[in-house]
């Protein structure tokens, strides 16, 4: 996964291998979703365990066309609404036949070696461990602020 080539939203390249030894919480996020508010408890979740913790969030415009900005538009929106400072990632699909390779990798077990999943909206969450092994993934309705997911942080 650490190898795993993905850019940031401005373009720079973000490498997944800076993050070896913390535990990353990738979220598919959308400026015009019923879960945006998300981005406030994803903001809140960051500062809280940052030493421990790195959220990385991946724009996507797949569901219901609620991610329609360019990049200057998902940054404006993210740091305007919600003082976003956790990476954020170039837009990029999540599913089907264009999938980026870093959602391949979260979603089959032949890549993950832990389990199959499918992404069914905006806001679903995906927890790998320090050592990079995935731990598991979290529908939208979970949020980021969930005993489900601060159990493994604790």
């Amino acid at each position: 996964m650490y190898d795993i080539e993905i850019n940031r939203l401005n373009g720079q390249p973000l490498s997944l291998g800076e993050f070896k030894g913390k535990y990353i919480l990738f979220v598919n996020v959308a400026s015009k979703c019923g879960f945006t508010s998300q981005y406030k408890d994803l903001q809140n979740l960051y500062e809280q365990f940052k030493n421990i913790l790195v959220i990385v969030g991946i724009p996507c415009n797949q569901f219901g066309n609620q991610e329609p900005g360019n990049a200057s538009d998902i940054s404006t929106f993210c740091e305007t609404n919600y003082g976003i400072r956790f990476p954020m990632t170039q837009k990029i699909d999540v599913t089907g036949s264009q999938q980026h390779p870093l959602y391949q990798w979260l979603t089959q077990k032949k890549l993950n070696g832990v389990k199959n999943s499918t992404v069914k909206w905006n806001f679903q969450k995906y927890l790998v461990n320090p050592e990079g092994i995935l731990i598991d993934y979290y529908y939208s309705i979970t949020l980021p602020t969930s005993s489900k997911i601060i159990k493994h942080l604790k």
